[in-house]
């Protein structure tokens, strides 16, 4: 571009083309010259910049042309003559993963989706619908009124509602519809013409520029084969570039589908594509695509697709502009020899890269799909170019959602649309004309397809092309032209051309001796069978609505049947005799002969038959084929189909391999071959002479002979054949005489079918609502119809914390129960409850002959040949499975019998099975079937069949009665009834012995449970310890009450040591003394953020940390324990075996971290990685008149004195490296060993080793560090590790007070009791001037102790955490030089009181000063003088401290602290209770209101808190002016540094809302904060802060210390120290995270109305937040188990592939 033209404007630069002779060739010429200016020019291009100069260079003149003035200008015109903008239809373009809804009530099919927001706003929300993930490519159907039944339109696009709608009658002025229609005729064609431009060295003439530079680009596309590390593999080496630079350019070549790599000349460019495609060759194969475009043209095909975006907007702006660009794209050329632009762009799409087809997708979809007519033209073009478009699909490597062939859906569901190609377009017959040149590859000599070694990626997309013919017919019509009837069964006769290559392909043959070398291919032609369930369903459903249609397709479907050449006879026609009856027929043996499982022409035979029995037009059926069928030879094919299954089940085919197992056991076979080829069955047995039709089925089953007295041998295998081939035999006798409900056998509904269905599942078991889902057939629109009858056939039984609800059937609905129903799997049948056969519907008068069958000669042989077999007991020749069937097959006879006798006079019933089953002869001695039967009942072997026995005899009498006479008479009656009687009796008889064992048996178990949990208790005594009792035995009720304070003078009898204790190892008994070997208890460390107050603070060692717990509480260390006991010998053995056998495991350091010292508990699998030993500390008993002496010398004041001159002495004895001689005379130095002293203890080499690994595994978790035994901060970790889980342990029993008992909280107390006595003792392996040191500091925040200065002030840190590290320490001051000693009791009792006094007055000046900003609680204290102390203490502080509000009252004071202090007093009391062993007040563990006081009484503290101040006025007033004197604490009541406030924050997991789909419409409106794009992302909800996150997606990646970490991972390091709960919204799942290695899923707290969770969103119901499971997930966060939860459900799986948890 010239200098002078780049100050030109848009509408001077539109004046020049129009001035130009042709202002086509100009424009192209301008934007030919400003696309190199722009994309070629820069040596680093900037994309934002890039853009900026095409909008201001390119586009801004382009809309300048097109509207002929400013284009704001413009568009506010087109607002104001209402030509702009909206449209009925929604049309948003859906991306990959984006959830969209589909009413189940309202949708025509279940494509019809509403996008998320068009959803929440309309009368959808409350109906039934399901919600899914998008694939991506299609588009929000609201608007499109045949989509939807009812409420088609959401209120924002309701034309009721929307203001200003526009009409497709809408116009745009004549001159700017004539200025759009040139400018978009020159603009597609130019976008056409560089999408489908094949040469990457040379552009069009007439986009030639002036000077062509040597610069290319190597430019390598994206494909499916190679994965993401192959590509970045190859680039590091082919380009020489780093992982990161690798990886960005595989990220961006996945997402765009093509990249450019490298820039440079053209050898250079030519030396990287060798480069790329070798390296690419050693991993697969077929190397990567990579080609080399000149840089001119890389930058037109760039702007090209910029202007598709643009179109998009432009059209956006008005339907008139979308119409004119719908004209434009369709538009014939005017020469005629290409096709239209839009007809070029679909038959290059499968050339096109990834970015350039979504392009032209989203134009298509925001065009020509928008509007009806033209999306009709455009249907009829993709109709045209169908089968082009689907092999270029095919050979494309492509997934479908970018194809041009996914706008099918689109198209074909349209129900208008349809018709219309159907009679137009002949699309039936195209989609199966192109899947039968697809397949045509596949076909053998017989023209039949055979898939062995068929391509499974390319056989995949063959399939696809099914999707099409079912999108055609999802809409059946209501009204038939004759142009419809005629272009239908067109379509339909070559579908059965596409069946008859189908009919009896894959043949098998039985392998004799030696087993199959090689299992053949049945995957392919089973898919297939599966692909067009549906179709023929549907085929069916079409025919079924016109009667013309329905006969010329049974015609059709006949002749096609007959003409089917396969499985020939090779033998002639035969006679065969049995019982005086004459079978002609040709011989034929499963078991020898080829078969086939493929009949899909039977079976829809079959099923065109029902419905013609269903639609009356069975009687027009002898005017269309011939009357006089060969059911023989129809009923051929499927009658072998079954034979094979039953030869399968009878093992004769078990050297043939599994594959046909596979073929004969699949649920395909049940629901839809297995069924129709009963169907088959059952009308040839409606056609057929009986006696005929079981003398051909007793052919094919291969019994004729042995039913004939002809077949004898001693074989056993042949013997045990012939009897499993007899069961399936019997079994298919009760299959076509008693399965019934099919509409058209007889008069039975869907309804009444499903309800059956369920009520056959129920009684095996009960199931859950997607269970039942699962097992019931889906039609079309992928509905089961079980909402519909579930409520009447089964009651629901809700989900507890965790499991789903499940469905139990009715009692009433037993009745209808048959044992042998023929949906049953083989293992089903015998979990059934026994029972008589039901009462079954009548046969249609089409099938009603079918009951002949069970009165006819050859059957009534039949079943009389079992029975006799089994009354001679001949062993080998029959089995209580064939005696059942008989007996089942003798009682439907019976039931049959008995219900045509109740309708019909004796004299109109020709039905006579029980006069034909008593008659016998004198002649050859041949009894009847009845005398048989009758005979059963005395034979020991049949005791399970009596029941049934005794039933069929007696409904023989029943019968017999009913011929005798119409109605029974008296004697009769009386006669049947006894036997019921009888039967009642006995049966009451059963029932009372059965519950008499029972009882005897409940007896044994809960003597046995007694037993065990006596022997638990004792086992686990220690965890029993600390259980109070109602009262202290033999005391006095006032004596035991003073005793219940745990420190001070007053301090009670704490209770006794650990008992005598069991390993759980070795099961031996040890006591738990200080010489004895060490006793150890499981336990786990882990860091933890549950109490923290500002989330996210790391905390590091740099500044007063770890030897004050800063304030926030922001990171801790939590020791937790399960309270299993080992010796530590023991213990270090199993560790030991745990580390040699885990090795050798595969992914064995996914579950447990070796390194890190982690095991699983042996007895309860809690992951641990350490052990606690257990310290045996002697209950003391204070001299009560000893304390009370030195208590009247030890105050407060001279305490205070003895310490800090102790302090001084230390420091100084340090400094000298001896006690200075004047220190000797200094009476306060040694004076705090005069109030009592007493030798420490002396432990085994065993628990000193033992306090050594718990120590360092404290620290080194604690810290994130090295092992490091001698580090100073050890001893200080052991404390900070003691109060954190004392303070945890006070948050677990505020969310379960109330809820369990004293001794489950004491049970939670009984691992805190060892933590808390090993941190006690573990300074006793530490330097004493470490200690001393560790004192010092600790106490200089309360005192003045010289020399230590800058210590923290009361506002930022933990005062608990002091408190207990003060306690803990103390000891540590009574070492002498040369003399070990410890505090005796009198002393500890005192120490701990003087600093439990000191720490708690702390905290209320802390309290106090925390509370400036906040509201005081309304109220007035109870008592007056705390309201009185409260307001003197505060008045006091005001005089220290600036910034405190005035003018509060006493009381709002007093109440304050009160609440405020709680907590703290709490852990302080777990602190004392585990130190001192004395039981706090029961009062504490019930709904008492005041537990201030009683924490008070226990903490030897006064209950008004204020006048501990009053009582120490003289030494507080200098520690007040101390305390509130610190430079930070007038920073913070100025807002300059946080403060927090008390009582702390009680954290739990975020609120989530009760409706999943609110968090849905989160995640859709979610955008990654590091990604511009739209791409389908993963968000991901932490479910302790709230943040949404981009999970497993390159652009969030973060560096973890020197890692690259997913953003979860990085998230969870600073929210939750490392673990991480959180909520894949789309996926519907909860993540669990303990570290970079270690995650595992959990079940989403979220659950449909039947009580299930749905993970991966896969069956899209409703869901609902349930209460109790979210408050499991959060007890076990707030247990610390969520590393034990993850441990544990990765031992359970079997793990194959270790999942990179860091990426996520």
């Amino acid at each position: 571009m010239a200098e002078g033209e780049k100050s030109l404007n848009g509408l001077q630069i539109c004046t020049r083309w129009l001035e130009a002779s042709d202002w086509g060739a100009s424009i192209l010429h301008y934007v030919a010259e400003q696309v190199l200016h722009i994309y070629c020019l820069e040596a680093e291009p900037q994309p934002e910049q890039q853009e900026q100069q095409v909008r201001e260079r390119i586009l801004h003149p382009l809309e300048c042309f097109l509207f002929g003035e400013d284009p704001c200008t413009a568009l506010e015109k087109l607002q104001q003559r209402n030509y702009s903008a909206s449209s009925q239809l929604c049309g948003r373009v859906f991306k990959e993963g984006e959830t969209v809804y589909s009413c189940r009530d309202c949708a025509i099919d279940p494509t019809c989706v509403f996008c998320m927001d068009c959803f929440q706003s309309s009368v959808h929300k409350g109906h039934r619908y399901k919600m899914h993930a998008s694939s991506g490519g299609g588009f929000c159907d609201c608007g499109d009124l045949e989509a939807w039944k009812t409420g088609p339109w959401c209120s924002q696009h309701d034309p009721g509602t929307s203001v200003a709608m526009e009409t497709d009658e809408c116009v745009l002025e004549v001159g700017l519809q004539e200025r759009a229609f040139m400018l978009f005729q020159v603009l597609l064609s130019y976008i056409t013409e560089l999408m489908v431009w094949e040469e990457s060295n040379e552009l069009s003439e007439e986009l030639q520029p002036r000077l062509k530079e040597d610069k290319y680009y190597c430019v390598l596309y994206n494909d499916e084969h190679h994965s993401y590390d192959h590509v970045i593999y190859t680039l590091q080496r082919a380009i020489s570039c780093d992982h990161s630079e690798a990886q960005t350019h595989t990220a961006l070549i996945d997402k765009e589908g093509r990249r450019a790599v490298k820039t440079g000349t053209l050898r250079c460019c030519q030396q990287a594509k060798a480069l790329i495609r070798t390296n690419s060759e050693h991993i697969t194969q077929q190397p990567l695509r990579v080609e080399i475009l000149h840089a001119a043209v890389m930058a037109h095909q760039t702007f090209a697709l910029r202007l598709g975006t643009w179109f998009q907007q432009i059209i956006g702006y008005s339907v008139g502009f979308r119409q004119v660009f719908c004209q434009v794209a369709l538009k014939p050329s005017a020469d005629g020899e290409k096709p239209c632009l839009i007809s070029r762009l679909m038959l290059h799409d499968a050339r096109l890269y990834k970015g350039a087809r979504k392009v032209i997708h989203e134009l298509i979809f925001c065009s020509l799909l928008m509007e009806t007519e033209y999306k009709r033209q455009f249907a009829m073009l993709f109709t045209e170019n169908y089968k082009q478009l689907q092999e270029d699909f095919i050979s494309d490597d492509h997934e479908r959602n970018i194809s041009i062939t996914a706008l099918s859906v689109q198209i074909f569901t349209v129900p208008t649309l349809a018709r219309q190609l159907i009679e137009e377009g002949s699309v039936i017959k195209v989609i199966l004309d192109t899947v039968m040149e697809v397949l045509r590859e596949h076909l053998d000599n017989s023209q039949r397809f055979h898939f062995q070694g068929y391509n499974s990626d390319k056989f995949f997309r063959i399939q696809v092309i099914f999707h099409d013919l079912r999108y055609i017919l999802i809409s059946k019509p209501t009204v038939w032209t004759e142009q419809l009837r005629q272009k239908f069964l067109e379509g339909f006769s070559d579908f059965l051309e596409m069946l008859r290559c189908m009919q009896g392909m894959e043949e098998m043959k039985r392998q004799f001796g030696q087993h199959i070398e090689v299992e053949p291919e049945w995957e392919a032609g089973f898919s297939i069978q599966m692909q067009l369930r549906h179709i023929l369903s549907m085929f069916q459903d079409w025919c079924a609505s016109d009667e013309r249609v329905l006969l010329q397709a049974f015609r059709q479907c006949h002749q096609v049947l007959l003409q089917c050449t396969n499985q020939p006879f090779h033998s002639e026609p035969t006679d065969s005799y049995m019982r005086k009856h004459i079978l002609h027929i040709r011989p034929y043996r499963v078991s020898q002969e080829p078969v086939s499982i493929h009949l899909p022409i039977s079976r829809l035979l079959a099923g065109l038959y029902l419905l013609l029995c269903r639609t009356g037009a069975i009687k027009y059926l002898p005017d269309f084929v011939d009357p006089q069928l060969d059911l023989p030879a129809l009923v051929e094919q499927p009658l072998r189909c079954v034979v094979l299954a039953a030869q399968v089940s009878a093992e004769m085919w078990r050297r043939n391999g599994l594959s046909l197992v596979s073929q004969v056991s699949s649920k395909c076979i049940l629901d839809e071959m297995f069924d129709k080829d009963i169907i088959m069955l059952q009308i040839a047995a409606s056609k057929m002479d009986p006696n005929h039709f079981i003398m051909l089925i007793l052919m094919r089953f291969e019994l004729f002979e042995v039913f004939n007295g002809n077949g004898s041998t001693k074989d056993q295998d042949l013997l045990k054949q012939w009897n499993r081939l007899t069961e399936e035999m019997l079994y298919l006798f009760i299959i076509i005489t008693g399965e019934r409900y099919v509409p058209g056998i007889s008069d039975v509904t869907k309804e009444d079918v499903i309800m059956r269905e369920v009520i056959h599942l129920l009684c095996i078991e009960p199931m859950a609502h997607s269970s039942l889902v699962k097992s019931l057939p889906e039609d079309e629109s992928h509905e089961t119809g079980l909402e519909t009858v579930i409520s009447k056939v089964a009651t629901f039984k809700k989900p507890g914390v965790s499991g789903h609800g499940l469905y139990e059937v009715k009692k009433e609905c037993l009745e209808e129960f048959n044992p042998f129903f023929y949906h049953y799997t083989k293992s089903q049948h015998s979990k059934g409850p026994g029972r008589q056969p039901p009462l079954p519907p009548g046969f249609c008068p089409a099938f009603s002959s079918i009951v002949n069958l069970l009165c006819c000669d050859i059957f009534l042989h039949v079943l009389r040949t079992v029975m006799q077999r089994v009354v001679e007991e001949r062993s080998a020749l029959w089995s209580e499975a064939m005696v059942q069937r008989a007996l089942h097959l003798v009682g439907q006879a019976l039931l049959e019998e008995k219900t045509q006798l109740e309708a019909d006079s004796v004299e109109d019933v020709i039905f006579d099975f029980s006069l034909k089953a008593r008659m016998g002869t004198e002649v050859n001695n041949f009894k009847s079937l009845f005398h048989f039967i009758s005979k059963l009942k005395a034979l020991p072997s049949l005791e399970a069949q009596k029941d049934m026995i005794n039933w069929t005899l007696q409904l023989f009498e029943t019968v017999k009665c009913r011929r005798e006479k119409s109605s029974p008479s008296a004697s009769c009656t009386l006669d049947q009834m006894k036997p019921e009687e009888s039967v009642q009796d006995k049966e009451k008889a059963e029932r009372k012995r059965k519950a008499e064992a029972a009882k005897l048996h409940r007896q044994k178990v809960m003597a046995q449970m007694s037993a065990m949990q006596k022997n638990f208790i004792e086992t686990h005594k220690m965890l029993y310890d600390n259980v109070p009792e109602s009262g202290s035995q033999g005391e006095p009720a006032a004596l035991s009450l003073c005793r219940r304070v745990a420190l001070g003078p007053q301090q009670g009898v704490g209770s006794s040591d650990w008992e005598t204790l069991t390993c759980i190892l070795c099961q031996e008994e040890q006591e738990v003394q200080a010489l004895a070997p060490a006793m150890v208890l499981t336990a786990c460390v882990q860091r933890s953020t549950l109490l923290t107050q500002s989330r996210g603070k790391s905390l590091s060692s740099n500044g007063s940390y770890p030897l004050f717990m800063p304030a926030d509480l922001a990171v801790g260390t939590h020791t937790g324990s399960c309270g299993h006991v080992m010796h530590a010998i023991c213990w270090q053995k199993y560790f030991e075996a745990v580390q040699n056998t885990t090795r050798n495991r595969l992914h064995a350091e996914l579950i447990i971290d070796l390194e890190n010292g982690e095991y699983m508990c042996p007895l309860c699998k809690s992951l641990c990685n350490t052990v606690v030993p257990l310290m045996p500390v002697e209950p003391c008993q204070l001299n009560y008149e000893s304390a009370e002496l030195v208590g009247q010398l030890l105050t407060l004041p001279r305490w205070i004195q003895i310490v800090l001159a102790r302090i001084r002495g230390l420091r100084a004895a340090h400094e000298a490296g001896e006690i200075p001689p004047h220190w000797d005379r200094q009476t306060d130095f040694r004076s705090i060993l005069s109030f009592g002293v007493q030798p420490p203890p002396k432990y085994s080499s065993s628990i000193v080793e033992m306090l050594i690994v718990c120590a360092t595994t404290v620290h080194r978790v604690g810290l994130q560090t090295a092992p490091n035994e001698l580090c100073p901060y050890v001893p200080v970790m052991t404390w900070n590790t003691c109060a954190y889980t004392i303070q945890a342990m006070g948050e677990i029993i505020l969310l379960l007070f109330g809820v369990i008992a004293v001794t489950v909280i004491m049970f939670q107390l009984a691992g805190l009791k060892a933590l808390v006595q090993f941190s006690a003792v573990q300074r006793l392996k530490c330097s004493a001037t470490l200690i001393h040191n560790h004192f010092s500091h600790m106490l200089a925040v309360l005192l003045p102790v010289s020399q230590i200065e800058n210590s923290p002030s009361i506002l930022e840190i933990d005062l608990f955490h002091l408190l207990v590290g003060l306690v803990l320490s103390i000891p540590a001051m009574y070492q002498e030089e040369n003399v070990d000693l410890q505090p005796s009791a009198i002393s500890t009792a005192y120490n701990h009181l003087h600093l439990m006094h000191l720490v708690t007055m702390a905290h209320v000046v802390q309290v106090i000063l925390s509370s400036q900003d906040t509201s005081a609680v309304a109220g007035g204290a109870e008592e007056r003088e705390e309201a009185v102390s409260a307001a003197a203490l505060y008045c006091t502080i005001s005089q220290h401290t600036d910034g405190l509000k005035t003018g509060v009252s006493g009381s709002m004071i007093a109440d304050r602290v009160r609440n405020s202090v709680l907590p703290f007093l709490r852990c302080a009391a777990i602190l004392f209770n585990c130190l001192s062993g004395v039981q706090p007040p029961e009062e504490l563990f019930m709904s008492s209101e005041d537990q201030l006081t009683l924490l008070c009484s226990y903490l030897a503290l006064p209950s008004n808190l204020f006048q501990l101040f009053q009582d120490h006025r003289d030494i507080v007033t200098p520690l007040l002016q101390r305390w509130c004197g610190n430079a930070a604490i007038l920073k913070a009541l100025k807002a300059e540094t946080p403060m927090i406030r008390y009582p702390r924050k009680r954290n739990s997991l975020i609120d989530l809302p009760e409706d999943y789909s609110v968090l849905l419409n989160q995640a859709s409106h979610f955008k990654c904060p590091n990604s511009s794009d739209e791409e389908r992302k993963h968000p991901t909800l932490c479910l302790f802060c709230g943040a949404m996150l981009c999970s497993q997606s390159p652009c969030c990646q973060e560096q973890l210390e020197g890692e690259e970490v997913g953003a979860c991972t990085a998230h969870a390091a600073t929210c939750g120290a490392g673990v991480g709960m959180f909520l894949r919204i789309r996926e519907c799942e909860i993540v669990l995270m303990a570290s970079r290695t270690r995650g595992s899923t959990y079940p989403a707290p979220y659950l449909d109305d039947y009580g299930e969770t749905d993970p991966q969103l896969g069956r899209g119901n409703p869901l609902h937040l349930c209460p109790e499971r979210y408050r499991k997930l959060h007890q076990l966060w707030l247990q610390h188990c969520i590393l034990e939860e993850i441990a544990r459900s990765l031992e359970v799986l079997n793990i194959m592939f270790a999942f990179e948890w860091q990426m996520l």
